[in-house]
């Protein structure tokens, strides 16, 4: 009888948590004492030209788009510049502030596939954490994004969702459930990442250097005290690089 009633009551819980924290993100979002940041463009091409060409597509969300953060110090770019190194890389970011994995279904599919990037660089989930996608949602998207995206790439690093409860600009009372659905999303991405054997998953929790966050929150977000710093996209770019490099043998 208690199973029973538990397995009614945790769903409930979870939707109800999940609720709230995005009811609570809208608030923080507006907060007028913090700046708000314009996203950007790290779209460009990196190397030298005689090199073989590699054509890289980034989509997802604000994490690519980097509000706050030096253009040439965003992840992405980080990550184009360690390519160059024996590429000529042409980036082409098609990322949109905001967005949720259906968003990037609905409006970066399409153009990516068109691009037919050999590798993919993929950083959403976030979002689907701070405004309540429910989880078993989300992975189907995730896995319906891959499955689209798979017949056009041959390698595709899709970035974690990290501890969300780190935000600045969220009070602490939230923090906990942030934590928790970002926790959550992360998994979700995990599990999907493990169903194909051309998608790496970029690590987000385990490296020491995610530390900094928690640490010095002064450090690694931006002055709006939710996108990560330039030095909280230099941990990005350390984590994907990590992670490309079991994939690049594909490229």
């Amino acid at each position: 009888m208690v199973a029973r009633i538990l397995t009614r009551i945790v769903p409930a819980v979870a939707v109800g948590a999940a609720g709230l924290v995005a009811a609570q993100v809208l608030r923080a979002a507006h907060r007028p004492d913090l700046p708000t940041l314009d996203n950007q463009d790290p779209s460009g091409r990196f190397g030298d030209p005689s090199s073989p060409l590699l054509k890289v597509a980034a989509m997802g969300d604000s994490s690519v788009t980097a509000p706050g953060v030096l253009l040439d110090n965003s992840w992405s770019r980080r990550v184009a510049r360690h390519l160059a190194e024996e590429y000529h890389v042409d980036l082409h970011s098609l990322a949109v502030g905001g967005s949720k994995a259906k968003d990037v279904i609905k409006t970066q599919l399409e153009s990516a596939i068109s691009y037919q990037p050999e590798l993919v660089l993929l950083a959403v989930g976030a979002n689907d954490a701070l405004r309540g996608t429910p989880i078993k949602q989300f992975e189907t998207s995730a896995e319906e994004l891959l499955e689209a995206l798979l017949p056009h790439t041959k390698a595709v690093l899709f970035a974690g969702v990290g501890d969300l409860g780190t935000i600045p600009r969220l009070s602490e009372p939230l923090r906990a459930m942030a934590r928790m659905r970002g926790r959550a999303i992360d998994r979700a991405i995990a599990r999907v990442c493990e169903r194909y054997d051309r998608v790496v998953k970029a690590d987000a929790w385990e490296h020491p250097s995610w530390a900094i966050f928690s640490e010095q929150p002064d450090e690694a977000f931006a002055a709006d005290g939710f996108h990560a710093s330039d030095e909280g996209h230099r941990i990005f770019a350390q984590q994907a690089i990590s992670a490309i490099e079991d994939i690049l043998h594909r490229l």
